[in-house]
């Protein structure tokens, strides 16, 4: 059976741009292979070093997330990263194969730095060191649990192929050692915000978290963006440039093709649509936070589930460091 590798930081409770756009995949993919889940709380530091406090209290708001959307601890691990020191041994190791300047050609790691810049000025002296070695730690997560296939948003297709590069520079100097993996997709890799913008975002209040009430669902799903040209509630519209048709699309609302041709036709005014996929959402996310709640009620369960699944990453982290450290000659007394 092959391994699967994803994870996310813990900086806040998962949103449906992350359900869709990998959560939903992980949850089917789970029963066909070895998955390991990442809870990566020393990354979630690059950025929040000075607030410590707000991930660690995160890392319990993701587990739960994890447990509402489906993931499976009798088929899926969930561990976490700062309990993995072997994790920590090989991003130095890594470290030693990768240039500065190709670390600022990956396309994600230029875009963030470039956001920081704007934000911070000071031509990019805000950057740290683990802020732009992050694509250098994420190689060593997947490869040090002997990674296959990961899971992935579109955004973090060329940290996948920097990891790549790396294990072949690595194999090339030490010889075979470590697996090359390969990213999956999953059939929505980027989820608009209802704003409209390309992404769903939490730093843009752009979106709905999957344990949102529903009043505040209902009050999300009223600021999402329609088709401008649509002013009364009887004018035609085009509901390929509405974010409430595309929200009814992605949760399968069984009724879409009437809300097509309603919208079409002038037959739908905005705001009873709005309500319409505000109680669809609602309904589509309510066994999730049964699920959850259930959980929160049960916080004894999440701890050994955690503990469970990061000694099976720990267990299989030493069995990789081994290898590598024999290539690397420094297995001194072993």
């Amino acid at each position: 059976m092959k391994t699967i590798i994803t994870g996310d930081r813990p900086t806040g409770k998962l949103h449906l741009g992350h359900y869709f756009g990998s959560l939903q995949n992980r949850v089917k993919l789970q029963y066909d292979y070895d998955t390991f889940i990442l809870i990566a709380d020393v990354q979630a530091l690059t950025d929040n070093y000075d607030n410590p406090e707000k991930v660690r209290n995160n890392v319990k708001e993701l587990a739960l997330d994890y447990l509402a959307a489906g993931i499976d601890p009798e088929h899926s691990h969930i561990y976490i990263q700062s309990l993995i020191p072997e994790v920590a041994e090989l991003t130095v190791y890594y470290s030693n194969l990768v240039s500065v300047a190709r670390l600022y050609r990956n396309p994600t790691t230029k875009h963030e730095v470039g956001q920081k810049t704007h934000l911070f000025g000071n031509d990019g002296e805000s950057i740290t060191y683990g802020f732009l070695g992050y694509p250098v730690s994420q190689a060593a997560d997947i490869t040090a649990l002997d990674g296959d296939i990961v899971p992935v948003g579109e955004d973090q297709l060329p940290h996948i192929e920097q990891t790549r590069e790396i294990v072949r520079k690595f194999n090339n100097i030490y010889g075979e050692t470590l697996k090359e993996p390969e990213a999956v997709l999953s059939s929505n890799p980027r989820i608009k915000g209802l704003d409209g913008e390309d992404k769903m975002s939490k730093s843009l209040g752009n979106c709905i978290y999957l344990s949102d009430s529903e009043e505040t669902i209902t009050k999300q799903v009223m600021s999402a963006v329609t088709d401008p040209n649509k002013i009364k509630k009887d004018d035609p519209a085009n509901p390929d440039i509405c974010m409430v048709y595309y929200y009814h699309k992605l949760i399968e609302n069984p009724n879409i093709e009437t809300v097509c041709k309603e919208c079409k036709a002038g037959k739908r005014g905005c705001v009873s649509c709005k309500k319409e996929l505000s109680k669809a959402i609602y309904e589509y996310l309510k066994p999730m936070q049964e699920r959850r709640k259930y959980y929160e009620q049960h916080p004894e369960e999440v701890e050994k589930i955690l503990k469970d699944g990061t000694q099976a990453a720990r267990q299989r982290a030493k069995n990789v460091m081994k290898r590598v450290r024999k290539s690397m000659k420094l297995d001194y007394f072993d």
